[in-house]
């Protein structure tokens, strides 16, 4: 009998963490799950990995009849250790998500969740970063659940090329107030950062990071615009940073 798909979930808000169980129900019909994960928040981790300290990776009873663990480091630790030490074949889609919070435009540099979904691409195994535009607590994922069950089943049908992945983040809000979905770029806009300085009971110096999210790019192609009009954005992603239009420039400067 021919195996179901394998599916391999994780994510940056912990096991734990609300967008989690809404991935695993929506991944349900899809194939066989196991789900390997944090076990506590680790967003804005990037592509960090754990090289200092043991990594420790745990049976978890998270989910009911699932097969689920436990990673004390990053989501690409997660990732790393589900492929080479828990799962007995190598798994046809990792989904990652659904995160709380926009991981559109440069945000992705930043996001532990599409990091996740990065390294199943420089593993060349086909995966998804889902991301809700919801901070809340109480943040609604029935519609991020939907998209995600209908985008990883057509993942599975159609594959995607080598060394790419897709970044997919929702609007908030119930299902049918979502127009659809629109394939993008990646809008270009950045975080005007500040630190809000504060001191400790001892008069030392202490940080907070905060700012303002600028955007730079007006076009209507990429997901900022596609989110602002309340579809469901679709970027496909790549972990080859070369800035192919250098080469050439760069070949004229004289370097002997």
């Amino acid at each position: 009998m021919e195996n179901k798909p394998l599916i391999l979930i994780t994510n940056d808000d912990s096991i734990t963490a609300k967008g989690i169980s809404f991935l695993v129900k929506a991944m349900k019909p899809l194939g066989e799950i196991v789900v390997v994960a944090p076990e506590s928040p680790q967003s804005g981790m990037g592509h960090a990995i754990t090289i200092h300290t043991p990594l420790r990776l745990k049976k978890s009873n998270q989910f009911d009849g699932i097969e689920s663990y436990t990673c004390s480091g990053t989501p690409v630790d997660s990732v790393k250790l589900a492929i080479y030490e828990v799962l007995k074949r190598r798994p046809d889609l990792i989904v990652s998500g659904i995160n709380h919070g926009s991981n559109a435009a440069t945000n992705i540099l930043y996001s532990g969740t599409m990091s996740a979904a990065v390294e199943g691409a420089i593993e060349s195994i086909p995966s998804v970063g889902f991301s809700l535009l919801d901070f809340d607590k109480d943040a609604d994922f029935n519609a991020a659940a939907h998209y995600a069950t209908k985008i990883s089943k057509q993942v599975l049908l159609n594959g995607i090329p080598k060394g790419t992945c897709l970044n997919v983040n929702i609007p908030k809000g119930k299902l049918e107030t979502i127009k659809g979905v629109k394939i993008c770029r990646q809008g270009k806009a950045f975080w005007e950062d500040s630190f809000d300085k504060r001191q400790d009971p001892f008069g030392n110096d202490y940080f907070w990071l905060t700012g303002n999210f600028t955007v730079l790019d007006k076009g209507d192609d990429t997901d900022l615009a596609a989110l602002e009009q309340n579809f469901v954005s679709i970027v496909p992603t790549q972990f080859d940073m070369t800035a192919h239009h250098l080469i050439g420039e760069l070949n004229e400067w004289d370097l002997k």
